[in-house]
């Protein structure tokens, strides 16, 4: 009787491809199988995760305009100066009536005196700005797609946005407005003007209509509202200062662009006294997108599978 018939086990880090115990052949697994192993069965715990994100999962694209309400925009709700506006996100089906949502807005924004009320049009002022935009949102359907044709949704959420508003000089040079801080933002003689963040959080919310295309698609006619907590999207916002100080701080082409009055051909050229009303504070800025989202299923691509069918995958 024999314990090893051709080599002994050895109590090293390194094990014999094949060794014979008790008479009989054992192959003992590599370390390459074992890492091969632990990868499928990772794969395997894994397949009700995405056997449940199945068309649940979305990729979600809209396109239309976005504008802004403001000091500089008489309009609350216009598609007057508007401009294009897309986003990209994800969608998750929580239930058939509950969704989570993250994605991506990009848009611009601008306004001009020139097109708002009368009263207001002397000022002459100005702005542009692009605006990007990250949230996360809940959703809620009112009725079940897999049962109805269409449905309509409403949702809600948070936000973080990006602007940096800048306008053009009357020979066509682009200067931002923040760092001119043409409301004394920033000056030691107005201690209670700081210097405007160009990040900032938003609250957004809107309502929509989905229509079912097929098993995968749905098109929604999208209307969104970003309730923010700015008034300086166009950089107006308060009153005017005193402009020798003003020059002196930030120059003359911080004065030049706070009041343009004297651009226009029968404007007034005479600069505002200290105090007296440049913007209202009374209300923040608002932005807001309108268009359509087209809301595609990728929960199927994701495992590999076609239409109807779940696909395991491949080891």
């Amino acid at each position: 009787m024999y314990i090893c018939s051709k080599r002994s086990l050895t109590p090293k880090f390194g094990v014999p491809a094949t060794a014979h115990i008790f008479g009989f052949g054992l192959k003992l697994a590599s370390k390459a199988q074992i890492s091969r192993m632990k990868r499928t069965l990772f794969l395997v715990l894994l397949m009700p995760v995405l056997a449940a994100a199945q068309n649940r999962l979305h990729l979600v694209v809209s396109g239309g305009f976005s504008n802004y309400y403001g000091d500089l925009q008489g309009k609350p709700l216009t598609l007057d100066q508007a401009h294009g506006a897309f986003g990209l996100g994800l969608k998750y089906d929580l239930t058939n009536h509950f969704s989570v949502k993250g994605g991506m807005f990009y848009g611009k924004l601008s306004a001009d005196d020139k097109r708002n009320k009368p009263s207001l049009q002397p000022r002459n002022l100005n702005f542009h700005t692009r605006i990007l935009e990250g949230s996360l949102l809940a959703e809620y359907a009112l009725f079940d797609l897999q049962e109805k044709q269409f449905t309509p949704y409403a949702f809600g959420g948070v936000a973080i946005f990006r602007f940096n508003p800048y306008t053009f000089d009357s020979t066509g040079g682009k200067h931002y407005l923040q760092p001119l801080g043409t409301e004394g933002q920033g000056l030691a003689q107005y201690p209670d003007r700081k210097l405007y963040k160009l990040t900032q959080f938003a609250i957004p919310f809107g309502a929509g209509l989905r229509l079912k295309v097929s098993e995968k698609v749905t098109l929604a006619y999208e209307f969104s509202l970003r309730k923010t907590f700015s008034d300086y999207i166009d950089d107006l916002s308060t009153t005017y200062v005193d402009p020798f100080i003003l020059e002196a701080a930030r120059g003359s082409k911080a004065v030049e662009l706070s009041y343009r009055g004297g651009e226009l051909k029968d404007g007034i050229q005479t600069y505002p006294p200290e105090g007296s009303v440049r913007g209202g504070a009374k209300s923040k800025d608002w932005y807001y997108f309108s268009g359509i989202t087209a809301t595609i299923g990728i929960g199927n691509a994701l495992l590999g599978g076609g239409k109807g069918k779940t696909s395991c995958p491949k080891f």
